[in-house]
């Protein structure tokens, strides 16, 4: 009689605990809210060239289409961040680089396209994306140092909540 034991890292028990802890991160009303926020910034940037105004002037094509295309996979990259945390975090990165490029974009693309309209619009919401970006990113590591210190030094259960253990 033997016992088969599952070969796969899936079933290693710090993977198993990382998944338990992501779920943590993502069922708290900050991480929600966060993912939220940052749906609805890729949203606006998608639709800010015909909100704010300047998708019927000559020249203004390309950062229309810039600001289209980088709202929506803005939208989608974090749309996904509390559902499956553990497998998308890492999207976060690439939606704050998303952010960086929206703020510079007026200035980059082709054609004459930096105005003021479109400088304003580009970089508050840029600023947003770049916030909440970093926001999506650093959410575990703060729900992770924020356990370990109730924990107490070296990840462990501490009589009494002290670290130490003496002084008052």
């Amino acid at each position: 009689m033997s016992t088969q034991i599952p070969m796969g890292m899936e079933h290693h028990p710090d993977i198993v605990e990382l998944r338990e802890h992501y779920e943590r991160v993502t069922s708290t009303p900050v991480a929600q809210g966060v993912e939220a926020l940052a749906v609805l910034a890729g949203l606006f940037l998608a639709i800010s060239p015909w909100v704010v105004g300047f998708s019927g002037f000559l020249g203004f094509t390309t950062l229309v289409v810039n600001n289209l295309i980088l709202g929506l996979a803005f939208a989608l990259l974090m749309g996904g961040y509390g559902s499956a945390y553990e497998r998308t975090h890492a999207r976060a990165w690439a939606a704050t680089a998303i952010g960086v490029w929206c703020m510079i974009a007026p200035w980059v693309v082709s054609g004459n396209v930096d105005v003021r309209r479109t400088i304003t619009t580009n970089l508050i919401t840029g600023g947003c994306m770049v916030l909440l970006g970093l926001a999506a990113i650093s959410m575990a590591s703060m729900t992770a140092s924020g356990a370990a210190m109730r924990r107490g030094a070296g990840g462990r259960a501490t009589g009494g909540g002290r670290a130490g253990g003496g002084g008052a």
